[in-house]
């Protein structure tokens, strides 16, 4: 599998889907290679654009509790993971389309990766890059869990009971990532 493959992950999906759910990757695999190693990447960028931009980049930002902030950033995207993959089976088994656990939990783990790697914006210390690179995560990471339900679960395209499983999961992984955010802002 090549690096140009994965990049088509998002706008189609192509035999690269297969290719993964063929490869029988566990969760604890999962969660060990790409989501403890992904999950860091906010923290850490966290951390650094808030203990080095301070009140330049946002009003207040200097002023908060950095190490104990990006701690419970990382523990809660470890947390969310495990319950998106949940969430995954569940509204699909609830709309009839098939999907086995590690398969559901393949897709948690590959869904957020354009949002980790947006945290790559916090290394400019400027609030519209890091905006913009946001949207555009977002964006790639709802293309990614509807590619993946229609690959995974073997729909074709325009398929609107994949499209509606797929509108449930992106509102609950959108709304997680809200979840996540305000934690940040709160403290």
């Amino acid at each position: 599998m090549t690096m140009t493959q994965l990049l088509t992950l998002p706008f189609s999906a192509n035999g690269v889907w297969r290719e993964l759910k063929g490869m029988n990757l566990s969760i604890p695999f999962l969660a060990w290679v790409i989501v403890v190693p992904m999950s860091f990447l906010p923290p850490v960028f966290l951390y650094y654009a808030g203990t080095h931009y301070g009140d330049s980049f946002i009003n207040g930002f200097a002023d908060k509790e950095w190490r104990f902030i990006t701690t419970i950033l990382f523990l809660a995207e470890l947390l969310t993971f495990f319950v998106m993959g949940w969430l995954i089976k569940a509204v699909l088994d609830g709309h009839q389309l098939q999907i086995e656990y590690p398969d559901a939990y393949l897709l948690a783990a590959i869904a957020p990766l354009p949002l980790w790697l947006s945290s790559l914006a916090l290394l400019v210390p400027v609030l519209a890059v890091s905006v913009i690179a946001v949207f555009a995560g977002m964006f790639l990471s709802c293309a990614l869990i509807y590619q993946g339900v229609r690959s995974l679960c073997q729909r074709t395209d325009n398929d609107v009971v994949a499209m509606s499983a797929t509108y449930t999961v992106m509102a609950a992984s959108l709304t997680a990532w809200g979840v996540l955010m305000a934690m940040v802002w709160a403290f």
